[in-house]
């Protein structure tokens, strides 16, 4: 079963960026929040991770705050 894998994001962040071009790269579906623009967003993210700072990526009920590749790796079961 696929895990459900959703970003908080701003379109400025290189980070966010960088985790996007990861996903696109491995194939992972997601969801995205513009916490920029997106009020109810930034308070989901904040509630959920404690973190002002994007990307917040939340991995089924795994939150990882930055580009982690390990951790995304790790998350998304993609170590060989």
């Amino acid at each position: 079963m696929e895990k459900k894998v959703k970003i908080y994001s701003t379109p400025t962040c290189f980070y966010c960026q960088t985790t996007k071009e990861f996903f696109a790269k491995n194939g992972i579906k997601y969801e995205e929040a513009n916490v920029s623009s997106d009020l109810k967003a930034r308070e989901e993210m904040v509630r959920k991770s404690n973190q002002l700072g994007v990307p917040v990526i939340e991995i089924g009920h795994e939150i990882i705050v930055g580009f982690d590749r390990v951790a995304l790796e790790a998350a998304l079961g993609l170590k060989k």
